[in-house]
């Protein structure tokens, strides 16, 4: 006779997979960042995958340009698969104890696949007009954000060509972020991330 215990083991879920991982997706300057530390003060752990491919130029010695950022992303891509960045947090999201786990900065479907793996993945994207989103990026001034026009529209047509335009269209929600206050977009993001949470 086959015990219930021997069964259990074969069909209890991972608890890994019980993890809820919210991937925030959106253009540059669209808002995900201004979310992402919302909701880490309201006690959510965050994830930045912007951080770890920083950390990567850091150990190439490489000073954190928006260019040798953007390069260097497309190359971990070109050398370790499309899902390149998304493995690189891979351990910090199986080892962490938080139930909720928020990712900032998901630019493809192959990044998300990577992370369906070890949770239960929700995506919420932000939106903004090209003239919003660049007066952001101006006023923020990280070292990596555009100075020109001209910059932006390149890191825009760069951020597209990864794939990030699809991981937007196939959002769980999607938040406006034209005509928020940043108190009102924080909000609108927690209230929805609750509900996936319930």
């Amino acid at each position: 006779m086959i015990s219930g215990n021997f069964i259990e083991q074969f069909i209890e879920p991972s608890t890994n997979l019980l993890k809820l991982i919210v991937c925030l997706t959106g253009m540059p300057g669209s808002g995900k960042t201004i979310i992402a530390t919302g909701l880490k003060s309201k006690g959510f752990e965050v994830i930045n995958m912007g951080d770890a491919v920083r950390t990567e130029a850091q150990k190439r010695n490489l000073e954190p340009t928006s260019q040798n950022l953007g390069k260097l992303m497309l190359e971990l891509r070109e050398k370790n698969g499309a899902g390149a960045i998304a493995e690189l947090i891979q351990s910090q999201i199986t080892n962490s104890h938080s139930d909720v786990i928020i990712i900032d900065g998901v630019r493809s479907n192959s990044e998300i696949d990577v992370f369906r793996k070890i949770g239960t993945v929700k995506i919420l994207s932000t939106h903004g007009s090209t003239d919003t989103r660049f007066k952001f990026l101006q006023y923020r001034g990280r070292s990596d954000d555009p100075k020109t026009r001209d910059i932006f529209d390149k890191r825009d047509t760069r951020e597209i060509s990864v794939g990030i335009s699809t991981s937007i269209a196939l959002a769980d929600e999607s938040i406006s972020n034209n005509n928020l206050t940043k108190e009102e977009l924080i909000e609108t993001a927690h209230e929805i991330v609750q509900s996936w949470n319930r």
